[in-house]
């Protein structure tokens, strides 16, 4: 029999040492084993984190990150300081790959086999029934595709949650994030926290959209792979505002009528992975948020009940999925937020986290479900009890 549970605090003190006082108080006791620790970005973030090391037990292990907002079972906040503390029958081995803007693949690497190495294991012989992997990147790096290679390099079967650290503001040129682990804080890097545990678990995927079951064709892409300049043989950003009936200048992510109501997703199986357009670039193309390859077909998506699709999602299918679920680990797309901040949702959103089982999350730049760079979804890491 085993279980894994989660307590959480939060604060908006300002002064490091003031806000690690409030949260340790609030823990009410508990000795945890993994500490995940979010915050906004204008919080001093080392002082933060030697303030909070200096409180928890020494065997606490701590990871992090810099956030778009903060999520506990009260709902979405900005601005605060929050903790989940897991405790119960597991064992976590933590890595951090450096260096994530000049080898991806060999920070998602390293950061596995340290993760690994502290348990024991080598990544090969990981059971993906009974080991499954965090991770936290710098978002503002864009190499999760090219991390997830690294981390999935020796054991494509594991399954991974996560998504990056990120930052409260929209403006590109003062984006910047920064990640926990243990004792250190840094930026331009991954981190890896493999759980081992036997008891009930599931890694689970949430958006807000539905399939429309009309498709286009990603004709032509730059060289990054980035930017798509022909959708259906036409230039891409008048092809996409004449399948949705807009304006170019409508088709941005957080128009009505635009990319966040009507993104790409592609099929695998049953499922559709969000591969969501970002912007309407000046030569008429479109970034897209995920690498995009020439001759790839994808169905358009329609815009659902933001809040209702969330909350139905925390009570059916995660009940469902997890047997008496105790703890939830919830990576947010920050786009989410954006789209629920243009149409007025963010309260009644807000609201729908309050039917999370116990948990803790921030609003994260992309998300990733395994192998997968996805945006515009809700990535979720649940643990139950088989007791």
């Amino acid at each position: 029999m085993a279980r894994v549970q989660l307590t959480t605090a939060r604060t908006h003190e300002l002064d490091p040492v003031r806000a690690a006082e409030a949260i340790v108080a609030q823990l009410d006791g508990v000795e945890p084993k993994l500490v995940t620790l979010y915050h906004a970005r204008d919080r001093d973030a080392g002082a933060l984190n030697r303030a909070l090391r200096e409180r928890l037990p020494p065997g606490t292990r701590l990871i992090g990150a810099t956030t778009g907002g903060e999520i506990d079972s009260n709902g979405l906040h900005e601005g605060s300081v929050v903790v989940g503390a897991l405790y119960g029958d597991f064992e976590v081995g933590l890595g951090l790959g450096t260096g994530l803007s000049s080898d991806a693949i060999g920070a998602g690497a390293r950061a596995m086999e340290r993760a690994c190495a502290e348990l024991g294991k080598r990544p090969a012989d990981l059971d993906p029934r009974r080991y499954v992997g965090l991770v936290i990147d710098d978002g503002f790096r864009y190499k999760k595709e090219e991390l997830l290679l690294g981390i999935l390099e020796r054991n494509q079967s594991l399954i991974l949650v996560g998504g990056g650290a990120a930052d409260i503001g929209q403006d590109p040129s003062k984006q910047s994030a920064l990640l926990h682990l243990d004792g250190e804080v840094v930026g331009d890097a991954v981190l890896t926290a493999l759980i081992h545990t036997d008891a009930p678990w599931a890694a689970l995927r949430s958006h807000w959209y539905r399939p429309t079951g009309k498709m286009l064709r990603i004709t032509k892409t730059d060289e990054t792979c980035k930017r798509v300049l022909e959708i259906d043989g036409k230039p891409a950003a008048a092809r996409y505002a004449e399948l949705l009936g807009v304006g170019v200048d409508d088709l941005d992510f957080g128009k009505k009528g635009g990319f966040g109501s009507m993104p790409t997703a592609m099929r695998v199986g049953r499922e559709y992975f969000l591969r969501a357009p970002w912007m309407a670039m000046p030569d008429g193309s479109i970034l897209f948020a995920n690498l995009m390859q020439e001759d790839t077909e994808l169905e358009l998506m329609e815009l659902g009940d933001m809040a209702g699709m969330t909350r139905r999602f925390f009570e059916e299918e995660l009940p469902a999925r997890v047997r008496n679920p105790q703890a939830a680990l919830h990576f947010h797309c920050s786009g989410r937020m954006w789209l629920a901040q243009s149409m007025g949702q963010v309260e009644a959103l807000s609201e729908a986290f309050r039917a999370s089982p116990p948990c803790v999350g921030f609003n994260c730049h992309f998300e990733l479900y395994s192998g997968f760079h996805i945006n515009t979804t809700l990535t979720v890491l649940a643990f139950g009890s088989n007791e």
